[in-house]
């Protein structure tokens, strides 16, 4: 049983060609356009795929477990998409809870809602989707789990509306960041790690990272989790979420505005301000890592203290990469299940 308010709408295979028919006919409609071709790289098997209006954004999600159920929502990074949480979202909807998966901006079917919106990627307009998306919903209160943007995203959340987090899971922990921290140079081994940044700060990144996008989040992929030895399908499964019309722009002015080579939205400055300060996240957390992950990522004694409420930090063993919730579903499951016994 999920939300079924009028302004939702449940996107199936049938209704996703029509969309897409609808866009042939009226080719010059703009944002129907630009919604009906983001709508073609949908859920898919896992689903089905709705979609709601929430701020700038007409996010695409999976929903799955009782309505009334205590409310989850799980959050995706970068280059990956919502069938990360494809073998999670089913074991914490049959533990009673209510689960939301929703595409990133710029990924699957979520979209701008106008033409002219900025096509902004940095880490507070991602935060203030998922309160749109909260709000659109109706939830008042949520436990959160993600990792890489996701888990960003989950933690600034946590950080600056404690009152709507019950509790949280972070992948690699506390991933706040700022402008002015991310200026200092790091020793040339995590330089090096951070390859694809550097990459997406030029023009010829921009332009090859949209030529060739399909093989260069692959390759990711098997940097970042070189022991999880994925097939094809799992792969390509993903890779279309990749094709929504906004997934190049999003990608590069995140990283570009992290090194400071892009400017953010005005609306954003004082919560970016906050988030320089590296605020605290008081709420029940998990923090977990991978056994094997091959991303940049913080120690987890360099970041215990940002965690001042009931906290635990779980490794998991096992040639365990970054994309730890595809790669240990049961594993990622069970701490959010444990974070909620901690609030």
């Amino acid at each position: 049983m999920t939300n079924t308010s009028p302004e939702t709408v449940i996107l199936s295979r049938r209704s996703l060609l029509g969309m897409a028919a609808v866009t042939v006919a009226a080719s010059q409609s703009g944002l129907l356009a630009t919604a009906a071709r983001a709508a073609s790289v949908a859920a898919g098997d896992f689903g089905p795929l709705r979609q709601i209006d929430a701020g700038p954004l007409s996010i695409g999600y999976v929903e799955m477990g009782p309505a009334n159920g205590a409310p989850v929502i799980l959050l995706h990074g970068w280059p990956y998409d919502i069938h990360a949480f494809a073998e999670v979202a089913p074991l914490l909807a049959k533990a009673g809870h209510r689960v939301i998966v929703p595409y990133l901006r710029g990924y699957g079917s979520t979209v701008f809602r106008s033409v002219d919106a900025v096509r902004n990627g940095q880490q507070a307009a991602l935060a203030f989707d998922v309160i749109a998306l909260m709000d659109a919903l109706k939830i008042r209160r949520v436990t959160l789990g993600g990792f890489d943007w996701g888990a960003r995203t989950a933690d600034i959340v946590s950080a600056l509306w404690p009152d709507r987090v019950a509790g949280v899971v972070s992948v690699s922990g506390y991933l706040i960041g700022s402008q002015k921290a991310n200026a200092a140079p790091l020793p040339p081994k995590a330089e090096l790690a951070w390859w694809y940044q550097f990459y997406f700060a030029t023009e010829r990144g921009r332009i090859g990272y949209a030529q060739n996008r399909h093989d260069f989040n692959r390759l990711i992929w098997q940097t970042a989790s070189p022991q999880w030895h994925f097939d094809d399908a799992t792969y390509e499964r993903s890779a279309r979420s990749f094709d929504n019309p906004d997934h190049v722009a999003i990608v590069i002015h995140n990283y570009r505005w992290r090194l400071g080579l892009a400017e953010g939205e005005a609306r954003y400055d004082a919560t970016e301000a906050t988030l320089a300060t590296a605020p605290a996240i008081t709420v029940p957390t998990i923090t977990m890592e991978g056994d094997a992950n091959g991303a940049p990522h913080p120690d987890p004694a360099a970041y215990r203290a940002h965690f001042t409420g009931r906290y635990e930090h779980r490794l998991i063993t096992g040639g365990i990469g970054h994309n730890l919730p595809q790669e240990a579903p049961a594993a990622f499951a069970d701490a959010v299940l444990a974070v909620g016994r901690m609030a």
